[in-house]
């Protein structure tokens, strides 16, 4: 088996590899544009596990680990650099002491959601900020019929969700709303982890946002 440490940078990575069967151990500087990252992964025989410290942007790397078949390990930040000896920091020092912490079992290794339900987290986040954006274009509706006198009634009447541009506001929204409940929904299935409790509530906040809108 292949033990990796990684300081993960967004342009580069500087690795600490030990093969624990030969004793061989390999320290580079791999580049992420050039692809020199992904042939040197791509070369290694399984099982491989990777450690990096917990950072952003790093989905990219994950997925392609995933792709390879080798396992990742993600750590916490804090607790990793705590345990260093020798507080300055380089990039090779920093590789040797991940794969060390991954030779002597002192990994903090912390838990995180697949990248399936990440995804699927994403597009909901996203959902909700078309549907802020729809609540919005109906209060300026609102306050336009107001200003021009018109009752909050006769606002409401479908004749008059011309103002302020509803008609084609709205209904870019309401696309995107379906669209992206169909996105979601698909992707609970494949994941199986959608609840009839989570689509009953997500149901009944699509009625509520409605409602509010139609004012």
């Amino acid at each position: 088996m292949k033990i990796v440490g990684c300081d993960l940078h967004t342009r580069y990575q500087q690795i600490a590899m030990l093969d624990k069967e030969t004793g061989e151990l390999v320290e580079r500087r791999l580049e992420h544009e050039s692809g020199e990252a992904r042939a040197f992964y791509a070369a290694l025989s399984a099982p491989v596990r990777v450690g990096i410290e917990a950072t952003g942007h790093t989905r990219w790397f994950e997925r392609m680990l995933g792709e390879l078949g080798h396992e990742l390990w993600i750590g916490d930040a804090a607790q990793i650099r705590a345990s260093m000896v020798r507080k300055q920091k380089t990039d090779a020092r920093d590789a040797a002491h991940l794969l060390d912490l991954l030779l002597s079992d002192r990994f903090p290794r912390i838990w995180r959601p697949t990248l399936e339900e990440r995804d699927l987290r994403q597009l909901v986040w996203h959902r909700q900020k078309l549907v802020w954006m729809r609540n919005a274009v109906g209060n300026q509706r609102h306050a336009l019929a107001w200003a021009k006198g018109v009752p909050e009634v006769e606002a409401a009447k479908p004749e008059a969700r011309t103002l302020a541009g509803r008609g084609i506001a709205t209904g870019a929204l309401e696309v995107s709303l379906d669209n992206a409940d169909t996105v979601i929904e698909g992707g609970c299935r494949l994941s199986g982890r959608c609840t009839h409790r989570s689509w009953i509530n997500r149901a009944e906040f699509r009625r509520r946002a409605v409602q509010k809108t139609a004012r």
